[in-house]
């Protein structure tokens, strides 16, 4: 049975009255353990947190010294060497000068828009207070942030607590890097820049996941596009939003999805990977620029005032840090172009060419998804989610959209046990 008094976030709670939430006994690597002593493969990376896997050596080893010392102190007063260690590690991997830490990614969002109101609010550019967004895109749950997502599952009910945000259609997709629109997205964009040139004068800031929008399929779309829109921001004084929670560390193939096309946003926003999912930690990156718009007499009133009980906790920071250390020993970087992304493309296509019924195949880094043909009712993702939780896999599938995200560190046996799991979970489910 399942707990009665246990809310499960980002759940009908009625779905659990014919199958019960997992009941983890134990983690290691890809693996959940279950109390029945079974072991369940995590192909999501946990709600694609856990990059590195659970339980990782280096991860623990440096959580355990740092509680020989200091677990956590209010941040507004304090500072100590291992939060010095992670900024200036964090502020040069991003090629930023500044990082202000939260504690979870919707509220590291909301920094980086509260930021960019504020600075127009110091500069006296009081007519650029709108968002833009693109279509499918999804940024969080509190109400500034949904307001920015394109998503009504997450927020219809709430639209009178949010504000208007003008999101941007007509996006290149694409299938991957080897896509001809990846490289070259010109048309699409002269289509999207004339709809966007009236906006400019009202525009605050665009703010966008880049390449991969996660809760919207998984949708990968072109590094072309994002670059002339990261340019188009920078020409017409509109701030950058980079919502890396997903897409940052590693999990695109490159450190930050950013890189693939060459740009630093005004504002970066790191969050899930940055502690591989062991901590709750998120952090804002951004510029000199921006900070010392703030920077004056406290009388002026112009400092931000944003905060977090725990931001910059020191646990989690010495976890962080121990994370960007895994990914230089272990280089990371060339496993997941050189074996995980090759591997992952291949697995799925087989799922697909085996079971004829998967589509629209894409993928990038350690991503890729693909949706099922021709779903008969709204909830065969789900229904194959059940199965493959009794065959040893945790898929929870978006709508009817099948992808994988392990952790980025997974053996090659894993991954083919991965596939002949969803292999046999699709067949079961559509005969």
């Amino acid at each position: 049975m399942y707990s009665t008094n246990l809310w499960h976030p980002c759940s009908q709670m009625k779905d659990y009255e014919t199958l019960s939430p997992l009941k983890i006994k134990s983690a290691g690597g890809a693996y959940l353990y279950l109390e029945d002593n079974t072991s369940v493969i995590d192909a999501i990376s946990s709600w694609w947190c856990k990059s590195l896997g659970h339980r990782h050596p280096m991860l623990i080893t440096a959580l355990k010294a740092q509680l020989d010392t200091l677990e956590h102190t209010i941040l507004a007063n304090t500072t100590n060497n291992t939060i010095h260690q992670l900024t200036q590690k964090l502020c040069r991997l991003t090629k930023t000068d500044k990082a202000l830490f939260a504690s979870d990614g919707s509220c590291a969002v909301e920094i980086a828009m509260k930021m960019a109101n504020h600075a127009r609010v110091i500069k006296g550019q009081t007519n650029k207070k709108k968002f833009i967004a693109l279509s499918n895109g999804y940024h969080g749950e509190t109400c500034a942030t949904l307001s920015v997502s394109d998503l009504g599952l997450y927020k219809k009910a709430y639209q009178n607590l949010l504000f208007d945000c003008y999101f941007i259609n007509d996006i290149p997709y694409v299938a991957g890097e080897n896509d001809p629109l990846w490289h070259h997205a010109e048309q699409h964009w002269n289509v999207i820049e004339e709809k966007l040139k009236p906006l400019i004068s009202t525009t605050n800031a665009i703010i966008l996941e880049p390449l991969i929008q996660g809760a919207g399929g998984m949708l990968i779309y072109s590094k072309d596009f994002l670059k002339r829109l990261a340019h188009w921001c920078q020409n017409n004084d509109i701030y950058l939003i980079a919502d890396e929670i997903m897409t940052g560390i590693g999990r695109t193939g490159k450190m930050l999805a950013c890189a693939h096309a060459d740009i630093t946003p005004d504002f970066i926003c790191l969050s899930k990977g940055l502690t591989a999912g062991m901590l709750p930690l998120s952090v804002t990156l951004t510029h000199d620029r921006f900070y010392e718009l703030f920077y004056d007499d406290y009388e002026t009133q112009k400092a931000f005032m944003h905060s977090h009980t725990h931001s910059g906790n020191t646990l989690a920071c010495a976890v962080a840090l121990a994370v960007l250390k895994v990914f230089e020993q272990e280089n990371l970087i060339c496993y997941i172009s050189d074996t995980l992304h090759p591997a992952l493309l291949a697995n799925m296509h087989e799922v697909a060419d085996t079971t004829g019924q998967l589509h629209n195949i894409r993928s990038l880094g350690g991503v890729i998804a693909a949706d099922i043909k021709h779903p008969a009712k709204n909830r065969h993702g789900y229904e194959i989610y059940q199965k493959a939780i009794e065959f040893g896999a945790l898929l929870r599938p978006l709508g009817n959209t099948i992808y994988w995200m392990p952790p980025l560190n997974i053996d090659i046996d894993t991954l083919n046990k991965l596939k002949e799991i969803t292999i046999k979970a699709i067949c079961a489910v559509r005969k």
